[in-house]
């Protein structure tokens, strides 16, 4: 029993114990165990959320009581450490903020507690969420449950382990580049980085730059994702980015009138790809033709005019050089890795930020151009699956390329603010997950959440789950 838990998903957990089959603490309880059991090798988790056996304990008095409960009433899930939780240590995968304890929960979070969620732990990150790999000064490095030699990815690479692990059935993560899409495609899961403001920030740190960081949900299923995004968009009243009501749906819906349009691409220029990632993404292009979708290569203009990567580095140096000089100052003794690179690196001149801006602008019509013609863009989700430790540079196609070069095929979407979800569709020779990444226009989350849906049955690698 304590196995079919750990790895059933939220909705299925949800179900059982709604209908009494389990009870919420039998369920909190094997989470628990699995992460005494696991953890120590993986380091996914960095706090327990005091209290969450009491909430089970809570939870099953309620439904034994008949009382009206929430979606996810009695289900456990994990936080990303960036994300403020009352009560429960928040320290941002830095010493500067060690033993800091908010009073209040982010927006986010105290939306899926509404829904009947049980927070149970927080989980590990980059410093201050800023890098792909998650490693810091506080908490240490977080490894991959698949090959604990290899990264889990960046900066939701605590949360991906901790869910792959089977030490947490749903997860909050936040993507600034790479951050939830990347980590889910490193260790086999999925997520979604909803439209831009879609989900608030509120409570949640670092800010800067607000116009690229989003929130989103990380789980093991696509139905979860789906439940998930359902209690976490729509307007706080408190971030001026989330503003559209959560109603509002540009896509096509779970049953549109006419076949879903998807092209393809594993370059147009994202720069080298791993061979392995580039012929999954053909495998799943080609299980969507066959299943009766409309399937084609593209390639889009405006990814090959301006380098998203380069327009990334030069607006983020500038948005968020003084943020972090500012934190730091005092404690320049507890910087890692980022925080260091950072503050060395020469400022972005205003003429070249402009320039930056105005790129992202060219990219922003290019996609609205592309999604004029199509429903969704189906690409890689990283140019390499998950990596060793501490890796400086790697190889493709001959080009010697630096770490950030993994999120050139992510780094588009949060630029322009595209939803965009990953999932799993593939392994590598020698037993990676190889995930495959969905893109939709703005605010037509179901169209992604739709043909991702369908992919998932198409899927080669469902249900599989690495042995710890």
């Amino acid at each position: 029993m304590t196995t079919d838990l750990i790895h059933s998903d939220a909705t299925e957990l949800a179900e059982l114990i709604r209908t009494g089959k389990v009870s919420s603490v039998e369920v909190v309880q094997a989470h628990l165990d699995r992460i005494e059991a696991t953890n120590p090798r993986v380091n996914a988790i960095v706090t327990l959320a005091d209290g969450a056996l009491d909430a089970a304990r809570a939870a099953d008095e309620e439904s034994t009581a008949g009382a009206q409960v929430g979606p996810l009433h009695g289900v456990p899930f994990t936080v990303k450490d960036g994300f403020d939780t009352a009560g429960v240590l928040t320290q941002r995968g830095s010493p500067i903020f060690a033993g800091r304890i908010p009073e209040t929960d982010a927006t986010s979070v105290a939306r899926l507690k509404r829904a009947g969620a049980i927070v149970l732990a927080k989980t590990n990150l980059p410093e201050f969420s800023y890098w792909v790999e998650s490693d810091n000064l506080l908490t240490g490095r977080t490894n991959n449950p698949w090959n604990l030699d290899r990264s889990s990815g960046g900066s939701s690479g605590g949360e991906s382990a901790a869910i792959a692990a089977g030490m947490s059935p749903l997860g909050l993560g936040s993507d600034l580049s790479i951050s939830v899409r990347g980590p889910a495609a490193d260790t086999g899961i999925a997520a979604l980085k909803p439209t831009h403001g879609r989900i608030p920030m509120t409570g949640f740190w670092p800010r800067e730059p607000r116009r690229d960081w989003h929130a989103g949900p990380m789980a093991r299923t696509v139905r979860d994702l789906a439940l998930a995004y359902s209690l976490l968009a729509g307007p706080d009243g408190a971030d001026g980015f989330s503003v559209v009501p959560r109603e509002f749906d540009a896509g096509l819906g779970a049953s549109p009138d006419r076949p879903v349009r998807v092209g393809w691409l594993v370059d147009s220029g994202l720069g080298p790809v791993d061979a392995e990632v580039a012929a999954t993404v053909q495998k799943a292009a080609d299980a969507l033709r066959r299943a009766g979708v409309r399937v084609e290569a593209v390639s889009i203009p405006a990814l090959e005019r301006d380098n998203p990567l380069d327009l990334f580095a030069r607006q983020h140096v500038m948005e968020m050089k003084p943020a972090v000089r500012e934190t730091t100052a005092g404690h320049e003794d507890q910087m890692f890795t980022y925080s260091k690179t950072l503050l060395a690196t020469p400022d972005t001149s205003v003429e070249d930020y402009v320039r930056a801006e105005q790129g992202i602008e060219r990219l922003r019509d290019g996609f609205a151009e592309y999604f004029h013609q199509y429903d969704v863009l189906l690409l890689p989700v990283t140019t390499i699956p998950a990596h060793a430790h501490g890796l400086e540079q790697f190889t493709l196609d001959g080009q010697t390329v630096d770490p950030f070069h993994v999120s050139s095929t992510t780094v588009p979407f949060s630029l322009t603010g595209l939803p965009a979800l990953s999932m799993r569709f593939g392994t590598t020779s020698d037993g990676m997950p190889i995930g495959v990444q969905m893109v939709a226009t703005w605010h037509a989350e179901s169209t992604i959440l739709h043909i991702a849906s369908l992919l998932e049955t198409l899927s080669p690698v469902r249900d599989q789950h690495p042995t710890l």
